[in-house]
């Protein structure tokens, strides 16, 4: 019974990889943990950490000063104040400023706008009358005319009567003009109106769009002051359907990004849920943080069923290339290089004439940077007997996990070595992964 949990906790501990070990005659037990070669998909996917966005937001501000009187009331017809989460029309009311100023502002305009009006009414009364004494005075100066200086008209008189002319005839245009004047007085006033009557308008705070609030910013009661920018009330989303998520994506990876590209993404709001999307755009204006330079990509989703909430941290991982039907193996199994006393004597030989002057093991291709450069070649290590025996692979690409590798002596299900544990020969029974007693030390 004690041997069977033995073995059940050593299966659980081993998490299903293949283990293999054997005692070398005066020497240590060494112990090889294996890992079958495997049949499968590989996706090279690079990795980023990004925020779930509203696809486009509107701010929502004031343009003119005043304290917040009301909010207006939720479309959904519970009677309670446009808040946070609530759906609005293109025209709901959001918010009533103090109006009182405005008010007076208008009333004010429409007495101006009064009083221009009667100017002009007044202007052209005294257009009238100096038209009338121009006529009498040209009258005037056509007899005086006629009669030309003589005895019975003096030169002063005649004289008199020509300047009376002349200044009753500049009068009248003088009168015109007044009459111009007042009716541009007119337009001035009734533009100052349409003025005072459009703040008084901008007191009440409407949506410009359909969508949902994200953000309320002010309280009733709050004063707003609107001065060289617009304070800003409101935060609306127009569409939570489709949303955004926007990822930080090292420039060292940038050039495998590109628009329509497929990513998936999860939240730690769903876990274990994978969300799908696209690459949208990649913004121009880079970021730079303690030297590391981060461009800004925005994937495209689909939020149909209201899951994804604004402003989730989104763990990214974008799709670059797939590897269909390939051999692969833990990329461990192509670091673990063995000792010169482990390999068999005619593959050292082997190696000796060589020259070993690169390492054994290769490492995997770059995590999501593909290249058009000659694969790498590496070598994975197989039990031969008391000893491990090396074969030659091409290294392809990498998950970051496992790593396409390919051979003529590669056959899937083959146990290759990815690492080793060493213990002393005192008890042959150990087991290499249980708890040591102090004063047991690990040889090799």
């Amino acid at each position: 019974m004690k041997k069977m949990l033995v073995v059940a906790v050593l299966l659980v501990v081993l998490g299903g990889a293949g283990f293999s070990y054997w005692r070398r005659a005066g020497g240590p037990n060494v112990y090889f943990r294996t890992a079958p070669v495997v049949r499968g998909d590989l996706t090279v996917t690079i990795s980023a950490t990004g925020t779930v966005e509203p696809e486009e937001v509107i701010d929502v501000g004031a343009q003119v000063a005043g304290k917040i009187e009301s909010f207006g009331l939720d479309p959904r017809g519970n009677g309670k104040p446009i808040d946070y989460g609530s759906p609005v029309e293109e025209g709901t009311v959001l918010a009533h400023i103090d109006d009182s100023l405005y008010r007076a502002d208008v009333e004010q305009a429409k007495a101006q706008l009064e009083q221009a009006k009667a100017n002009v009414l007044r202007t052209q009364a005294d257009l009238e009358q100096m038209k009338a004494r121009l006529h009498q005075a040209e009258n005037n100066w056509n007899r005086a005319r006629e009669l030309g200086p003589s005895r019975a008209l003096s030169a002063t008189d005649y004289d008199s009567y020509l300047a009376a002319y002349e200044t009753a005839k500049a009068t009248v245009g003088v009168g015109e003009a007044t009459v111009v004047q007042a009716q541009k007085a007119v337009l001035q006033a009734e533009a100052a109106l349409n003025r005072a009557r459009t703040n008084l308008g901008y007191c009440t705070i409407k949506s410009p769009v359909k969508g949902v609030i994200v953000d309320r910013r002010v309280n009733i009661g709050q004063t707003v002051v609107a001065s060289l920018n617009a304070p800003s009330l409101f935060l609306i989303a127009k569409d939570l359907k489709k949303m955004q998520v926007w990822a930080s994506v090292n420039e060292a990876d940038i050039g495998s990004i590109q628009p329509g590209q497929p990513v998936s993404f999860e939240v730690d709001a769903y876990p274990g849920r994978v969300f799908r999307g696209e690459v949208g755009k990649i913004r121009l204006n880079a970021s730079m943080t303690q030297n590391v330079v981060t461009y800004t990509v925005e994937i495209n989703t689909d939020n149909s069923d209201g899951k994804l909430l604004p402003y989730l941290t989104a763990n990214v991982k974008f799709e670059v290339t797939q590897r269909k039907n390939v051999l692969m193996v833990p990329n461990a199994a192509l670091r673990w290089v063995p000792s010169p006393s482990q390999v068999a004597p005619d593959a050292r030989a082997k190696l000796t004439e060589a020259g070993r002057q690169k390492p054994s093991g290769a490492s995997p291709a770059g995590k999501g940077r593909p290249t058009s450069a000659p694969a790498a070649r590496g070598r994975v290590w197989v039990r031969d007997g008391d000893f491990v025996r090396p074969i030659a692979v091409t290294v392809g690409l990498s998950d970051g996990t496992m790593t396409e590798v390919s051979g003529e002596d590669l056959t899937e299900g083959t146990e290759v070595i990815i690492s080793e544990a060493v213990q002393s020969n005192d008890d042959d029974t150990t087991n290499p992964f249980a708890p040591r007693l102090f004063g047991t030390k690990r040889q090799g």
